[in-house]
């Protein structure tokens, strides 16, 4: 059985400039709940206490977010991310206080060991404690799976592979998956986060659970950062016609996509030349609209500054590189 995490509602943050308010969450929220979602990622983007001039400001704090959701479901659990030096564990206390039961704590993919305390603490205090390592790309499998093994040490009962980039292909995906499932223990669930930024979003996800994934994140109408991640309910009827089993419901997760979601977006998830360029470069997802912003203010192209960035091999949380690239750029075309 396939556990289906739903990500519209942080991961589309991002596609959004962190603007959904409660009332849009919760609608969100009642209609992934009726369609059978298993689980619902609640935050600004970059987790809780991402909100900052650094990733961006929300327009309503994490907390009424996650009240809103928890108010709305009757049984999908919610979800909150957290990334340990942008949230901290008052901000875990307090999800958990307002409704959150899942802990995905995110690191860096080489970077696992700086979630000891926020894993255990979760594992500790009654929560499903989720290991999420980003940008997975960026290390082999063998590596990967060395990372994944600190995760499940702290306690954490299910860790994710997170393409981050949309750079990984369907075979890519399959060894990482492989690699975890042949090191992790057999009730340590393997987990997959795509994104679409090379078209491969739904195929990646499809991969992932025939090398042995069982929690797999999507979103409605594909909306979250980059070109967006896998579609949720496209996503869902794949997995049923491949022969996977979920506790999803297709029709309704339609229609919550079709007449909720889709009128809260800003622009369509697709995959255009600036998208393309972060799963190519290589580079985090949520890079685009700083990407394209910096690039808009020192008068060079976003791709130009996407690409400099992957070879530069710049993360999340170097956000303010961003600048300096296309600052450079500029000055050195004159």
């Amino acid at each position: 059985m396939i556990t289906l995490v739903d990500s519209s509602l942080r991961d589309g943050m991002h596609s959004v400039r962190h603007s959904f308010s409660p009332e849009q969450v919760a609608a969100v929220a009642a209609g992934l709940d009726r369609a059978g979602v298993d689980a619902i990622e609640v935050s600004h983007g970059d987790g809780v206490g991402g909100s900052s001039i650094q990733y961006g400001r929300s327009v309503f704090p994490d907390a009424a977010l996650i009240e809103a959701a928890a108010g709305a479901v009757s049984q999908a659990r919610i979800a909150a991310l957290l990334l340990p030096g942008i949230g901290t564990l008052r901000r875990l206390r307090e999800a958990q206080a307002l409704g959150a039961s899942i802990a995905r704590i995110a690191t860096h993919c080489t970077e696992a060991d700086i979630a000891e305390q926020h894993i255990a603490w979760a594992a500790s205090h009654g929560m499903t404690a989720v290991g999420f390592l980003m940008m997975s790309h960026m290390i082999e499998p063998a590596e990967l799976a060395t990372q994944a093994r600190l995760m499940e040490s702290y306690g954490a009962s299910v860790v994710y592979i997170v393409d981050s980039a949309g750079a990984l292909v369907p075979n890519t995906a399959a060894a990482r998956v492989a690699a975890l499932r042949s090191e992790l223990r057999a009730e340590t669930a393997v987990g997959f986060h795509a994104h679409n930024n090379l078209g491969c979003g739904v195929g990646n996800a499809l991969a992932a659970a025939d090398a042995g994934a069982s929690w797999l994140d999507g979103s409605l109408r594909g909306l979250g950062a980059g070109a967006g991640n896998a579609q949720l309910e496209v996503l869902a009827a794949a997995l049923e016609r491949s022969g996977h089993e979920t506790r999803a419901e297709l029709f309704p997760l339609m229609d919550v996509a079709e007449e909720v979601v889709a009128e809260l977006m800003e622009r369509p998830q697709i995959i255009d030349r600036t998208a393309l360029s972060i799963g190519y470069a290589g580079v985090y997802s949520s890079f685009l609209l700083h990407a394209e912003r910096a690039a808009a203010k020192f008068g060079v192209e976003p791709r130009d500054v996407l690409m400099e960035l992957g070879r530069r091999r710049i993360v999340g949380g170097q956000e303010d590189m961003i600048i300096d690239a296309a600052a450079e750029l500029a000055e050195q075309r004159g």
